[in-house]
């Protein structure tokens, strides 16, 4: 590798905002802030949404039903409507 070209490697705080929870992974993001977490002075990033906070993987997302054709075919036209009469 060459020296002097790449950025520095280090562990961050990204913080969830929106549910209060901090997650430290290592990053080469730039910032000027720090924040301290058990006695450990971090470099400080905040977050909008994580997977603390996203409905997906909170479970709290809400799915509409959307047939698609052939579920709708099959609703009008299925096994069970086409008895003889």
């Amino acid at each position: 590798m060459k020296p002097d070209i790449h950025p520095e490697y280090r562990t961050v705080a990204f913080h969830d905002t929106g549910a209060d929870k901090y997650i430290l992974v290592g990053s080469t993001v730039q910032t000027a802030r720090t924040v301290d977490i058990e006695g450990t002075s971090y470099p400080y990033v905040t977050l909008d949404v994580s997977s603390y906070s996203h409905p997906f993987y909170t479970g709290k997302q809400k799915v509409t039903k959307q047939d698609g054709r052939v579920a709708r075919f099959n609703q009008r036209f299925g096994a069970n409507n086409l008895k003889a009469k």
